[in-house]
């Protein structure tokens, strides 16, 4: 069982956990998510596709990234899910952090935070090997390819992240 921690509305662990994907927080509880950008030295950014058997947005496109476990930094979860969905191994790597949003979605009891971090990397897509129960194929893909998966609505948090290409 993966448990997440629980952080308040300042992001900061208020010492709780929660099992991944229980969708029963309280106003004012959020759970920490990570996205994973790599960008090459020519301008192209790695995307993946959901696999087609994902219970949420399956076969969507979407940047690398997921859930940090209980006693994780978010730092950790980027090198951990990049190389769980892609095998790119970013250790040792210049990683940044872009920025972070937060999202209330008191509805679907399901408040989070995102940190979105970025590296830049020389390898090309043959060190890519995708997790197949995560992934279902990936690409390298230019700002504009993305612009246009995200106005099909194919792309996932397109709208929160999409200055991440500018930069």
């Amino acid at each position: 069982m993966e448990l997440w921690d629980i952080y308040d509305k300042n992001k900061q662990k208020t010492g709780r956990t929660m099992v991944r994907n229980d969708w029963n927080m309280a106003d004012g509880d959020f759970h920490l998510s990570v996205l994973c950008l790599v960008k090459t030295k020519d301008n192209k950014f790695l995307i993946t596709r959901r696999a087609l058997d994902k219970e949420w947005a399956a076969g969507h496109w979407e940047i690398p990234g997921g859930g940090v476990m209980s006693g994780e930094t978010s730092l950790d979860t980027f090198f951990r899910e990049l190389q769980e969905e892609t095998g790119i191994n970013a250790r040792g790597k210049v990683v940044n952090l872009v920025f972070s949003y937060k999202r209330e979605n008191h509805e679907a009891k399901n408040n989070y935070f995102v940190d979105v971090y970025s590296v830049t990397l020389d390898e090309t897509d043959r060190c890519v090997f995708i997790q197949k129960s995560e992934v279902t194929g990936y690409k390298f893909a230019t700002k504009q390819e993305i612009e246009d998966i995200a106005s099909r609505g194919e792309f996932l948090h397109y709208d929160s992240i999409k200055e991440i290409f500018d930069k």
